[in-house]
């Protein structure tokens, strides 16, 4: 009876009972994962009474809601709703404080045709008052076509910290971001991909992986270029030697931190009026959020990085010792605010510079599945975060033994509470330079696999998926961004329908498409509503999968034995083969088959690697690895400048021009 009233609270807060894996088994959610799932949603369930009086004021609580608290709509047409009749109400638009419409409900309400938003709808009968969030969405995010005029493009993706010119020092900066898409603009690209730029900390000088960033709201000051501060003449760039293969995030961050603390004096002493005006007015229209933000990035210079291990009576940004210390770190936060006005300045740029070179869609941009625990994110939104929780994933084709990101979760409970002003927040800053937006994991907004910190099983807790949706929706069509998001893994039932339904396209890798039989499927069946590759950063290369050399890293790590690796090269032998046939045999014929593939397919976006353009066999990463494998370290052997030297390049984009694929107007590079 004990257990069944823990399954009950647990079920109505969304935590599943139980998932079925890779292999089609049944796994069970049990009783110590529900209690560590609950304890994350601020539930206490520390005993048998605790458990029975929360579930009996959850009831009690539905019992006394007549109306459910999120409504969706579509925005911009009138809508009818379900009110009790009786109920007098009145409507309240977002970010407005006079009512734009009211009433009595005689069993249903007409409401006029509201803008994109979440709205505050109340309605009131004697003395009980109930506020609705009212999520009026667009039917659909942007497609391609509302922006770029035609159906089908295709783009290059690159590691943005990887790249490097001939004005470049250390990793790859946004002015070089903006130079590849100019110099990929003649081949006919339509977009150029880059990994997350999300802000990774001032004071973590360890953090590489862009998937594992402080703050995902902000940008990575370590991708400034110094060369390019509005109102200051340029200054002498300093070379990163050519000949080094992998990045000194160490020796470079030093570096740049240190000319950037020297910039920033350059600025406040030098400056042009015009760009000091203009770093004002972005403070003053980023508001409080930018300020909290870069009250952190100041106290972590002081305590670190990771805020769980400040004084305890600075864990709240709200507390008065924290107020005390923004107080005298005054002009600590107004130099991370200038950082980030820059690095926002330089990406607009970037994704200006792009659409001018003939790339319609410009950006796209990577959003990562969550923040580091104990990072900027999560002190910002404290109260919005789950507790004693990690985000990850089980066991599936991507990853055999599961995966536990020791990223933060949200809690759905006080997300919605909060009117989901925090993703809000995020969302719309990271869309701010993207002509389209990836969503990591999307999987995560149907449900989410938690792992306890206290040893438990993970767990799947459900996530409100349609209100989600809607806020994807409402945000895209702000931006103007088109949506893709990354569906591998255990997929529920009907989710990519829900999602293509709202216009937000699918992630097909060639590497993972087969059918129930473990034979690929051909390209000329991807979905429609989809951005297919044959690669990822998290994949090998097209040249790593033809040698095999990931199953070489599996043996190298002792992953697998010599007769397991064996094995192994037969397989992907007979699957290059499937895949290839007698190209195959080449890796230069291989390439050209596969984006001929690619290019044919009915996918919507088709997107090529730079890594195999440039024929590297080495991945940017090796998923469960650190520092075993050389993850997020590598440099691109040739230039940016060399870029338009490539055959490969010249191949591709006449690939992809003869399959429609290329803006019109691109120019002829045969």
């Amino acid at each position: 009876m004990r257990t069944d009233t823990l399954s009950r609270l647990a079920a109505a807060h969304g935590i599943l009972p139980g998932f079925r894996n890779l292999s089609g088994a049944e796994i069970l959610t049990g009783p110590d994962t529900q209690r560590a799932l609950l304890r994350a949603n601020g539930i206490s369930v520390d005993s048998n009474a605790m458990i029975a009086e929360a579930l009996a004021i959850y009831h009690a609580e539905a019992a006394a809601q007549v109306h459910p608290g999120e409504m969706i709509v579509a925005c911009n047409a009138a809508a009818q709703l379900g009110i009790a009749e009786g109920w007098d109400w009145h409507l309240v638009p977002e970010g407005q404080t006079g009512i734009a419409a009211e009433g009595r409900s005689a069993g249903q309400i007409t409401l006029p045709p509201l803008p994109a938003g979440v709205h505050n709808l109340t309605v009131t009968h004697s003395a009980q008052t109930e506020e609705i969030a009212l999520f009026a969405a667009p039917v659909s995010v942007p497609q391609i076509t509302d922006i770029a005029g035609q159906p089908r493009l295709w783009g290059l993706n690159a590691a943005l910290y990887a790249l490097h010119s001939a004005r470049s020092a250390g990793i790859g900066d946004f002015d070089d971001l903006a130079r590849t898409a100019e110099a990929i603009g003649p081949y006919g690209a339509g977009f150029l991909g880059i990994n997350p730029v999300h802000n990774l900390g001032w004071a973590d000088h360890t953090t590489i992986s862009p998937y594992s960033p402080s703050h995902r709201g902000y940008l990575n000051s370590g991708h400034i270029a110094l060369d390019q501060v509005p109102g200051l003449t340029a200054p002498q760039m300093a070379r990163h030697p050519a000949h080094a293969a992998m990045l000194d995030y160490s020796s470079h961050g030093q570096q740049h931190r240190a000319a950037l603390t020297a910039t920033y004096a350059r600025f406040l002493a030098m400056a042009t009026p015009e760009a000091k005006a203009t770093f004002a007015t972005f403070r003053d229209t980023q508001g409080d959020a930018l300020a909290r933000f870069a009250l952190y990035e100041a106290l972590s210079e002081r305590h670190g990085p990771d805020w769980h291990r400040w004084p305890a009576d600075l864990h709240s940004p709200d507390s008065p010792a924290t107020r005390a210390a923004a107080a005298d770190l005054s002009d600590r936060i107004a130099f991370h605010m200038w950082l980030q006005w820059l690095a926002d300045h330089q990406m607009a740029a970037a994704h200006t510079r792009a659409k001018a070179a003939g790339l319609p869609l410009g950006l796209y941009l990577d959003l990562a599945v969550g923040a580091r625990r104990g990072a900027a994110e999560t002190w910002c939104e404290s109260g919005a975060v789950a507790q004693g929780v990690s985000l990850g994933a089980p066991p599936d084709h991507l990853s055999p033994a599961g995966q536990n990101w020791n990223l933060t979760a949200y809690s759905p409970r006080k997300l919605a509470a909060q009117r989901y002003g925090p993703l809000r927040q995020i969302l719309r800053k990271v869309m701010r330079h993207a002509g389209i937006l990836r969503i990591d994991h999307i999987l995560g907004m149907n449900r989410s696999y938690w792992i306890p910190d206290d040893g438990s099983p993970g767990g799947y807790i459900r996530q409100p998926f349609a209100p989600l949706l809607a806020i994807l929706a409402i945000e895209a069509q702000r931006a103007g961004t088109v949506m893709v998001g990354e569906d591998l893994g255990l997929v529920p039932d009907g989710f990519r329908e829900a999602i293509n339904a709202r216009g937000i396209l699918s992630y097909s890798v060639l590497q993972y498409e087969k059918d129930r039989h473990g034979k690929f499927r051909s390209a000329s069946s991807l979905r429609l509503q989809s951005l297919a590759c044959f690669a990822t950063h998290d994949t090998p290369t097209m040249h790593g999968f033809l040698t095999g050399r990931d199953i070489d890293w599996w043996q190298r790590l002792g992953w697998v034995d010599k007769t397991e690796a064996t094995k192994a090269h037969k397989r992907r032998a007979s699957e290059t083969t499937d895949l290839g046939g007698k190209t195959a045999q080449s890796f230069p014929a291989f390439r050209a088959h596969m984006h001929r593939a690619l290019a044919r397919a009915p996918a919507a976006l088709v997107t090529v690697q730079l890594d195999d353009i440039l024929g590297t066999i080495e991945a940017q990463n090796l998923p469960g690895t650190v520092d075993e494998h050389p993850n997020w370290r590598r440099r691109y052997e040739q230039s940016i400048e060399q870029l338009g030297q490539l055959d490969a390049l010249t191949q591709t984009g006449q690939i992809m021009t003869e399959s429609g694929r290329s803006p019109s107007e691109t120019k002829d590079i045969s």
